[in-house]
């Protein structure tokens, strides 16, 4: 059993959770797919009982996810939406919570279609200015909730700052770090309660799967959790977890990668005369970018850019793309390019998009590990294209 936290991502990535198969010496973590588990006598068993309330191939993600955290508790579920809904529920019914106002449209969506029936009021505020969540924080506030980068602007939010607001005010705080991945951002350390991950994202890296995790050291936490994860049921099949394990050993090499492409791109974005502007941490320019280079590692892969023309030049920018597919999802391998307000943020409001600067003429680039040359040239001439309608 290796010491997690003595080594670097890259080695946690291959390793941790994922000692020999003791039975074969199998390297790599069988899938053991079996839904049940032979007990000794009623009540004494091996550590499983059932898959829903633990398997093997599930577990070793879960260790290796809380190790690149930086957490002493991991929790794999079958997608972000279930993990997100399961953490919600561990504080309880009702209350009110802080979040983001710029978020992804399915958080959006499980606050105030799925969680607001259930008593649980939410307030969307721009974090940029931690003095925002202070401010909208109420005697039932049960939770504050944030994503930084922001989904899709890129906002970079102070985990630090608002962790103690949070702290001083007795009120958790979550961080959806589906963006940066712990391989340039370690929510935890700055002062976060738990961490939210879309496993189906960059953790993954591969588009082929769906998931979702939740890392804790809130001891406290971590006990509820168990127990809502188990009752609750929204777990993934130990196929899936052989598959997110399988691309997560990548993650710190493709994260680099992504981060190099990227940049280069977000930089040569604000110089196309048909870009009105660029939303990248990275860029010396961007409001977040002195925040970024002291909270991460890098400024990550994703880039987001509002064109001239609104809706008809962004949907003809997209249709001309190539390399880039268009499509929903990020942090696989490939590049993809999608349309904020009518495809990943659809479900908010349109006056709300408007409000926080989801406009019809924005474009999001997840940029991949294709050659860097090859992903401008396709940027370059979609929007040559879409300059001309």
């Amino acid at each position: 059993m290796i010491e997690n936290r003595e080594l670097g991502a890259d080695t946690l990535a291959i390793h941790a959770g994922q000692d020999p198969d003791p039975s074969s010496g199998a390297v790599m973590t069988p899938i053991v797919l079996s839904s049940t588990f032979a007990q000794e006598s009623p009540g004494r068993h091996k550590g499983y009982e059932y898959s829903r309330s633990g398997n093997p191939t599930r577990k070793a993600l879960e260790a290796c996810i809380a190790a690149l955290e930086g957490g002493t508790e991991g929790f794999a579920f079958g997608s972000g939406c279930g993990a997100t809904v399961t953490l919600l529920h561990a504080l309880g019914a009702g209350g009110h919570a802080v979040s983001g106002d710029d978020v992804y449209g399915g958080t959006f969506r499980i606050f105030d279609k799925v969680m607001r029936p259930l008593g649980l009021e939410s307030t969307f505020v721009d974090m940029t200015d931690p003095d925002h969540v202070k401010k909208a924080l109420r005697p039932n506030t049960r939770l504050i909730w944030l994503e930084t980068p922001s989904n899709p602007l890129l906002k970079i939010f102070d985990i630090r700052a608002i962790a103690a607001i949070g702290k001083a005010a007795g009120v958790p705080v979550f961080v959806d770090n589906t963006f940066a991945t712990p391989i340039l951002q370690k929510p935890l350390e700055l002062g976060a309660t738990a961490v939210v991950h879309s496993t189906t994202k960059y953790i993954n890296g591969h588009s082929d799967v769906v998931g979702g995790a939740i890392v804790t050291s809130d001891a406290s936490l971590a006990e509820r959790l168990r127990f809502l994860q188990n009752a609750i049921g929204a777990v993934p099949s130990p196929f899936d977890c052989y598959m997110v394990l399988r691309g997560i050993k990548t993650l710190p090499v493709r994260m680099r990668q992504h981060v190099a492409s990227a940049r280069s791109l977000a930089e040569r974005l604000t110089k196309h005369s048909g870009v009105k502007r660029v939303y990248y941490p990275g860029l010396k320019s961007d409001p977040g970018y002195a925040l970024a280079s002291r909270q991460m590692k890098g400024p990550g892969g994703m880039i987001s850019f509002e064109v001239d023309g609104g809706l008809g030049r962004a949907q003809k920018l997209l249709e001309k793309l190539t390399i880039f597919a268009c499509a929903e999802s990020l942090g696989g391998v490939e590049s993809l390019a999608e349309h904020p307000a009518s495809m990943t943020h659809a479900s908010i409001p349109r006056e709300i998009r408007e409000k926080i600067g989801i406009s019809d003429g924005l474009v999001r680039l997840s940029v991949g590990l294709e050659a860097e040359e090859d992903l401008w040239a396709d940027v370059e001439s979609a929007l040559s294209h879409a300059s001309a309608v």
